[in-house]
């Protein structure tokens, strides 16, 4: 057990020296500096091929996971918002939402605000055959949004691999540098090419790594994803809001779908 969670380590270790902010990617944040209206495109996000997922008014283009009908629930649009509302005892009931669409290579962005206590995500590469695992959640990899100071999940996993805009339960999130409001919101990105994806939080990158690769399997070996095959290498998948039972709030659901 120590020389199984000794490679582990050295392997958690080698990914997190790798998350260093790269300049070229900064460009997709704040591309215009004169946004006054949520839900819209920029002249420059449009001009780069930007598509909304989330138009402000309905739940076109997503549906519950595992089903085939939009959210109804305990889902709704308010005020120019996707809003979960708060359930306790914890049960999921109205299930996560999921695009129509799959989605290869992207960069999606995504404003979202928790509460306190509050436990949310966003999942990409969700396989279609795993959408609703019963009795447990969709299956993707997952940017985590939770309430660090407040949320037991924070303290469990491996280094802080369940806390905010860490990589799930895989990779924790080297976050020193980013600014984050729990009472305002905040903005999620998530870089896809090939392999090769980042986590960003509020303009800074906090996680980086490559899929397909020993050094990915072994991290999924060690994680709770290891008795699902192939987890995490799919060329293609959905991406997901999570439910979680708590009130969470998103807005400015934005991709661009890249060659």
């Amino acid at each position: 057990m120590k020389k199984s969670f000794l490679l582990f380590a050295v392997v958690l270790l080698a990914f997190a020296q790798s998350c260093d902010r790269p300049a070229d990617h900064s460009k997709y944040f704040n591309l215009d500096q004169q946004v006054t209206e949520d839900n819209v495109l920029t002249k420059a996000e449009k001009a780069q091929g930007w598509q909304l997922l989330f138009d402000g008014k309905s739940f076109d283009g997503w549906h519950i996971a595992g089903t085939d009908h939009q959210p109804d629930s305990v889902w709704h649009v308010a005020d120019g918002m996707i809003v979960l509302d708060k359930r306790k005892p914890f049960a999921r009931g109205a299930g996560d939402i999921v695009t129509d669409e799959l989605f290869k290579n992207f960069i999606v962005k995504v404003d979202f605000k928790i509460t306190e206590g509050a436990n949310s995500g966003l999942k990409y590469f969700v396989d279609p055959a795993m959408e609703s695992i019963p009795g447990g959640a969709s299956i993707g990899c997952e940017f985590q949004m939770l309430d660090d100071e407040r949320h037991p999940d924070a303290k469990a996993g491996v280094k802080g691999n369940r806390t905010l805009s860490s990589l799930y339960d895989l990779i924790p999130a080297q976050k020193e540098n980013a600014p984050f409001d729990l009472y305002d919101f905040n903005t999620a990105m998530v870089y896809v090419y090939g392999n090769h994806v980042e986590h960003w939080l509020n303009g800074v990158k906090v996680v980086e790594y490559e899929r397909n690769t020993q050094e990915w399997n072994a991290l999924v070996a060690y994680s709770k994803y290891r008795n699902y095959p192939n987890f995490g290498n799919a060329e293609f998948g959905h991406l997901l809001i999570q439910d979680h039972s708590d009130n969470v709030y998103f807005k400015n659901i934005k991709i661009k779908v890249l060659d």
